[in-house]
């Protein structure tokens, strides 16, 4: 376990023994998605529930459980609070550990029960309410995304290979292209996508799969416009790193960052992520769009 006087000494030393730990339970935690995923025999029942916030599975707990018990083991819960959608509702939303790790350990669970293959693993840890350290699964994909503050983001495949991340240099607003989804779309964000000047669309699931697809520069934009639901500080935490380390932006349309571990999970409002070059024009044209609406 990391002695957590030199983690508060040399920050940035000590996140990278708990990035390790990080990454490779988010690979254990692919490995368990991947076997419910294919039906194998002792995971073939994925025991749907539909619950208010969306469905959830054998899957999601068996990889929450998995998560949860790994960075517990290392880190305790002294120093170390855990945010985490399935266990959040049993416990207080906001945790006064200096250290809060936020886990979605089934990041479109939708995407995995229609196997579209686009679902993700969270993995964050929070400090004074903003991201530090960032891990993003995608099982399917074979690839775990990672970042920490100040220290770039990178790929790594399951042979090991790690490559360092950067996002698209596109810079003419027309030309770029928004990653949505398929579903959670109302009649208002719909107007905003029709009234923004980036036409082209590209259809992913999970958010982390989605900021996967802007960091690897085949899409550049990415908004969430909360309605009668918003996502949650599990959507965001561990994609906003990832894809602000490799040089792209997410932010509230004023510009201000999104904060987590506040007492509401929930992530009001609307939210734009971006490769970073058109960034205020953007923000500036959804805040007058979404005025008008």
């Amino acid at each position: 376990m990391t002695e957590l006087k030199s983690l508060g000494q040399n920050l940035y030393e000590g996140l990278e023994e708990i990035l390790a730990i990080a990454r490779q339970t988010a690979w254990g935690a692919a490995d368990i998605l991947r076997s419910y995923y294919r039906g194998e025999p002792d995971t073939s029942n994925l025991e749907i529930q539909d619950k208010k916030d969306g469905p959830v599975t054998a899957a999601d707990v068996a990889a929450n459980h998995y998560i949860l018990d790994n960075l517990q083991a290392c880190f305790g819960t002294q120093e170390f609070g855990y945010l985490s959608e399935e266990t959040h509702k049993s416990q207080d939303a906001q945790l006064t550990q200096p250290f809060v790790w936020i886990i979605d350990p089934l990041d479109g669970t939708r995407d995995f029960i229609d196997k579209t293959g686009e679902y993700a693993i969270h993995i964050a840890l929070v400090e004074a309410g903003r991201p530090i350290l960032a891990v993003v699964a995608w099982p399917e994909a074979e690839k775990l995304y990672y970042a920490t503050k100040g220290g770039g983001t990178f790929v790594e495949t399951r042979d090991g290979k790690v490559t360092p991340l950067q996002v698209s240099s596109r810079n003419a607003i027309e030309e770029l292209s928004l990653v949505v989804s398929r579903t959670h779309r109302d009649e208002r964000f719909n107007k905003l996508l029709q009234n923004l000047p980036c036409k082209n669309q590209k259809y992913v699931g999970s958010v982390g799969c989605k900021i996967a697809t802007i960091i690897e520069q085949n899409a550049d934009i990415y908004i969430s416009l909360s309605g009668k639901s918003a996502p949650k500080d599990w959507d965001m935490a561990a994609p906003e790193l990832i894809l602000t380390e490799a040089g792209g932006q997410f932010t509230h349309p004023d510009g201000t960052p999104l904060k987590y571990n506040q007492g509401d999970v929930h992530q009001w409002g609307c939210l734009i992520a971006s490769n970073g070059h058109c960034h205020q024009t953007l923000c500036t044209q959804a805040q007058a769009i979404l005025a008008q609406i």
